[in-house]
């Protein structure tokens, strides 16, 4: 074969493998690249990946407390949101998620989901006309006042004592008590869990709203019930020298 026929023969071969190598097996198609994790700034994303297995598709509560419930969403602001989506809350099942604290999301990904939060389920006209009591409180509330309001507001669902009726389970069971923050413990007294049935700090007794005080008497009654060393109910027994073991 002349050199000029190899040449177009080479050629050939070449046009050809240009025009079929965007439709050869294995190959990505253009735009299919998968995203790098901190480049995924888009919020269903992010909260499916992060957030919807503690706190419910949607939103819509489970292990937590249902971040789509527009009362939480009035008495916690957007730094509320973002410290404990940061840094997580010490003592409990939340993680930290912020990079800087031992998680995978960047700063700007945990912005996206506060502002996603903020603009899907907030409703900022909910509680016109009401004065919500304060998201938290530094001062500690007064315990055995405490016991007299859950008789009030609470034993008719939660029994006596706290140890579950007709209607509620136990709030004194002591792995509830070892999961939950006092901050949390605030946070339920207030809002409720709506997805559960549970009211807010206006509906527990007919013609009665909790007052400020009263919200922090009850929690600091439910903290006193925790007990120090969890899932430890028992004392060990003393151990007698010569018995067999």
């Amino acid at each position: 074969m002349k050199l000029d026929a190899i040449v177009i023969v080479a050629i050939a071969v070449t046009t050809a493998s240009c025009s079929f190598r965007g439709s050869l097996p294995g190959r990505p198609s253009q735009g299919s690249e998968v995203a790098r994790p901190e480049m995924v700034m888009e919020f269903s994303s992010l909260y499916r990946s992060n957030c919807a297995g503690c706190h419910g598709s949607e939103g819509s509560g489970g292990a937590a407390v249902s971040l789509a419930d527009p009362i939480y969403l009035a008495i916690a602001d957007n730094d509320v949101i973002r410290k404990a989506a940061s840094n997580g809350v010490p003592g409990t099942a939340m993680p930290a998620f912020a990079r800087q604290s031992g998680g995978m999301l960047t700063n700007e990904q945990i912005e996206a989901l506060v502002v996603g939060i903020r603009s899907r389920w907030a409703k900022p006209d909910i509680l016109r006309g009401t004065r919500p009591p304060p998201y938290s409180d530094p001062e500690p509330g007064d315990p055995q006042r405490g016991a007299e309001v859950y008789g009030v507001y609470c034993d008719s669902c939660h029994g006596a004592e706290g140890r579950g009726g007709d209607q509620a389970g136990s709030i004194v069971d002591d792995s509830y008590l070892a999961l939950v923050s006092d901050q949390g413990l605030r946070t339920t007294v207030i809002v409720g869990r709506p997805e559960l049935g549970a009211p807010d700090w206006r509906h527990n007794a007919p013609g009665k709203v909790m007052t400020d005080e009263d919200i922090t008497d009850v929690v600091s009654w439910l903290v006193s019930q925790r007990k120090q060393v969890p899932g430890q109910p028992y004392p060990t027994p003393p151990i007698t020298m010569g018995a067999a073991p």
